[in-house]
């Protein structure tokens, strides 16, 4: 690795890690995020606080992690744009100050999409958008969006982020396995119910 490389992961994963679910259920009297509901820092257990304001920052401010980390890489490390959405996401996932223990990346995926990529990031928008109104079901709809990043980067060709997003997409699976469990025992609630 040279040292531009692990800048950027560096950097990006330093973004990636800053626990913006925790940050502000904290800062407006919701107390610990992670003592609700779920347990995860993501917009969709914010919301379980209550506060659709604090989900919505939530959900703004995860995705404008990653968006910022692709745009510095390109801006200051040009070339590793890929590194920089890697580490970002991989910050979300797995952040140093949660030991470990982070959200599900689909937010942060979508900032990430919508520099690097942003015809996918609007396909994964409306793949997310549409399942989340006619299913309810944040899980499927976020895991549904991830998938349509790599399938959007093959059908348009692009060899270079096709490897990355199938990398991104397999985290965001494996941060869903108690979902997936759940989906397929048919217990998997639905937004504005309880734990999920």
């Amino acid at each position: 690795m040279n040292s531009a490389m692990l800048i950027t992961l560096a950097v990006s994963y330093l973004l990636g890690s800053i626990p913006f679910g925790l940050v502000l259920t904290r800062a407006f009297g919701k107390g610990d995020i992670r003592a609700i509901g779920s347990g995860n820092i993501g917009a969709t257990n914010v919301l379980r606080t209550g506060s659709k304001g604090l989900a919505a920052a939530t959900l703004v401010l995860d995705a404008a992690k990653g968006a910022l980390a692709v745009w510095l890489a390109q801006q200051y490390w040009p070339g590793y744009e890929v590194h920089a959405a890697a580490g970002a996401l991989i910050g979300h996932l797995y952040p140093v100050w949660l030991r470990f223990r982070g959200g599900k990346g689909v937010a942060t995926l979508l900032g990430i999409l919508i520099v690097l990529l942003p015809i996918a990031a609007a396909v994964y928008a409306g793949v997310w958008i549409s399942l989340m109104l006619i299913m309810r079901i944040s899980s499927l709809a976020g895991m549904a969006a991830a998938a349509s990043a790599p399938v959007t980067a093959a059908v348009m060709g692009d060899t270079v982020r096709f490897p990355l997003l199938v990398g991104l997409f397999i985290l965001v699976i494996w941060q869903h396995r108690d979902n997936i469990r759940r989906l397929a025992a048919g217990n998997e609630p639905r937004v504005g119910r309880a734990k999920g």
